[in-house]
């Protein structure tokens, strides 16, 4: 029977003797990023710098989603966890798959039955998160439980053993998160889960999701503690404070306060177990482009939120963009690290931005590790607008992006009029520089609105305190539209391949797409895309190197220049001294050494490698493996697959 046909849970009877046979001891990737610290580092080094060159495939399993029917598709771009002796992973559409870590065999799936005929504002579900009960007794049903968020905005709980609901846990297992948060009823589903929660100490933490720019209210940015057991909601916290007994509310208009919505996190989330403590990434507040609905920095919007996970308190925050109007969400998981200072270790956070900078922090006090000023930003916003005259930025390190005005010499085409195109239009723009306001006119966005740093995030190695992200340098052009003129802009076929925005309850709407030229290349000189290390000791910059070619981004057959591209997706540090990392958009996992940015090894995927890999050691195999989810990319138009595809050493 093809297993990927199945569309509900397999029977119990067969799971459970499938779960007897002996996978060994394991190590590795038991939670998304790694470990809730989300350090996407695995301490292995069977494959190292000098046999990397060597691996070969090991096993390839496909699930058997390919999204046929589906308006706008799914994009699968899961990392896998390694629990209790087996792989688990969610498809874009929550079909929840656990995999034998050695032979990549199917052993149980659950369907969660999301409706694939509705329109979905977001299509990826990134992973499923592991807890293990310890109340209850050994081979109890759901002492070892998965987590996952769907698309439809449910928390689904279930027995890692064998697939099936945790009955005593909500719902018969199943928890609905999109009451009460004031959801819009449309013909598209807009308030979602996309990233796996975080656990601490039986409360399951998760934020949300929420379909951008529709309007001024749109649905809350909650974040809630669940109980991992019972599925009672045990506190919830507002990242737009609604209460004049929140120290944040004086600096918002009360009116505006009452109303404004989303500020929600929709990456993932990073965890401190020993100390009770998560870290909350938030987004804008709605809408993304305009911000005269919301006066004031909007805290705790666009702020890294230490929060204690047993009752919601809020312990510390940093607001890292203030007032924004660019769609610089905190897109990545906080990574938690311990750094050296001045010969002391520093219990500290990171967290990468869209702006391509790098904040960090003491993850018990808040304060930051590197000092951080505010510095003047350009003005000039539309009528109605309430600029921050100043942003935070760290003294160190560097911005890992370009942050300068665009002019007409960075332009760039494959052919003499593509070129010439560019440069005319980067005339006809508004840049100056890095938090550039929005206008009427049209204004280059460097980086943007997709990064930089997004939900790839930052991978760092412990040993030599060594922070990886893989950074998008890539323009984006915005226009505001008057409210009057929106439908006869959109209807006009000028703009056929922006994307539009209403932001009801705004003066303007809004036109965003990638600043590309005529035959479809990015308009500014590469790179577009590049890998980058930095030294968190000393806050500089150790390597920046493009990532990727354009063999599958050019449009017509040219030389396969390895110029950087985009991409989506993060990198991953092994004990062997190596990076591994395939997001960019010419289907490639590549191996890096971490010393100096060297490519040691490249293997073709059978589709868009638009997810972060993992890497494990089995005891059973005597092999390292390093897996990655092959999907592609529906939103980048990457090439699409249902591949999950290990690699490993050759097995002498």
């Amino acid at each position: 029977m093809n297993a990927s046909t199945r569309t509900i849970c397999i029977p119990c009877l067969c799971a459970l003797l499938l779960a007897t046979a002996d996978v060994g001891l394991a190590e590795g990737w038991a939670h998304y990023g790694g470990g809730q610290h989300g350090m996407q580092y695995a301490a292995l080094e069977q494959i190292d710098t000098r046999n990397v060159g060597t691996l070969v495939e090991a096993w390839r399993y496909r699930s058997g989603e390919m999204s046929d029917g589906y308006r706008r598709g799914f994009s699968f771009q899961a990392t896998p966890i390694l629990a209790e002796g087996r792989l688990y992973f969610p498809t874009g559409s929550a079909i929840v798959i656990a995999l034998d870590p050695a032979t990549g065999r199917e052993v149980w799936r659950f369907d969660a039955q999301l409706d694939r005929s509705k329109n979905h504002s977001e299509t990826a579900n990134r992973g499923v998160s592991s807890w293990i009960d310890p109340l209850a007794e050994s081979g109890a049903p759901c002492r070892h439980r998965l987590f996952v968020g769907t698309l439809d905005a449910r928390l689904i709980a279930l027995d890692g053993t064998t697939g099936q609901p945790c009955a005593a846990f909500a719902d018969n297992g199943q928890l609905r998160l999109d009451e009460a948060v004031g959801a819009e009823e449309d013909d598209w589903i807009n308030y979602l889960v996309t990233s796996p929660p975080a656990i601490v100490n039986g409360v399951v933490v998760v934020g949300s999701a929420i379909g951008d720019n529709r309007a001024a209210e749109s649905e809350l940015g909650i974040v809630r503690g669940i109980d991992a057991r019972s599925g009672d909601e045990r506190w919830r916290w507002d990242p737009v404070p609604r209460s004049a007994a929140d120290p944040a509310y004086a600096g918002w208009n009360s009116e505006e306060a009452a109303v404004t919505g989303s500020a929600n996190a929709w990456a993932p989330l990073a965890a401190d177990v020993e100390r009770g403590i998560v870290y909350i990434p938030t987004g804008s507040a709605s809408p993304d482009f305009y911000g005269g609905e919301r006066e004031g920095d909007n805290l705790y919007a666009n702020s890294l939120v230490a929060i204690d996970a047993s009752s919601g308190e809020r312990i510390w925050h940093q607001q890292l963009v203030h007032h924004d109007v660019w769609d610089y969400d905190l897109a990545s998981q906080p990574t938690l690290v311990e750094l050296t200072v001045d010969g002391e270790a520093v219990p500290a956070v990171i967290q990468g931005t869209k702006t391509g900078m790098l904040f960090t922090f003491n993850r018990v006090t808040g304060e930051p590790v590197f000092a951080i000023e505010e510095r003047p930003v350009p003005q000039g916003g539309v009528a109605g607008e309430h600029l921050s005259p100043t942003q935070p930025f760290p003294v160190a390190p560097p911005p890992l992006a370009r942050h300068a005005p665009v002019t007409g010499d960075e332009a760039f085409g494959m052919l003499w009029f593509d070129k010439r195109s560019c440069r005319k239009r980067i005339s006809a723009l508004r840049s100056d520089g890095i938090f550039t306001p929005p206008d009427v006119g049209g204004t280059l966005l460097r980086p943007g609105y997709a990064g930089g740093i997004n939900w790839g995030g930052v991978a760092f190695d412990p040993r030599q305190e060594i922070a990886v992200a893989f950074v998008m340098d890539l323009a984006m052009e915005v226009a505001l539209l008057p409210r009057d003129e929106l439908r006869s802009v959109f209807e006009s076929g000028d703009y056929e391949d922006f994307e539009f925005a209403r932001q009801t309850g705004t003066p303007f709407g809004m036109r965003r797409n990638t600043f590309l030229s005529p035959i479809g290349m990015p308009c500014l000189q590469p790179p577009w895309g590049t890998l980058a290390a930095v030294d968190m000791q000393r806050g500089e910059i150790r390597w920046q190197v493009p990532l990727g070619t354009i063999q599958d981004v050019a449009p017509a057959v040219v030389p396969n220049f390895e110029y950087g591209v985009p991409g989506a997706g993060g990198p991953i540090i092994t004990a062997g001294g190596l990076i591994f990392i395939a997001a960019a958009m010419d289907d490639y996992l590549r191996a890096f050494r971490l010393a100096d940015g060297t490519k040691l090894w490249e293997q073709r995927l059978p589709a868009g490698g638009q997810a972060t890999p993992m890497s494990y050691y089995l005891d059973a195999t005597r092999r390292q493996y390093v897996v990655i989810a092959a999907g592609g990319h529906s939103g980048m138009g990457t090439t699409r697959g249902d591949y999950v595809i290990a690699y490993a050493l050759p097995d002498d």
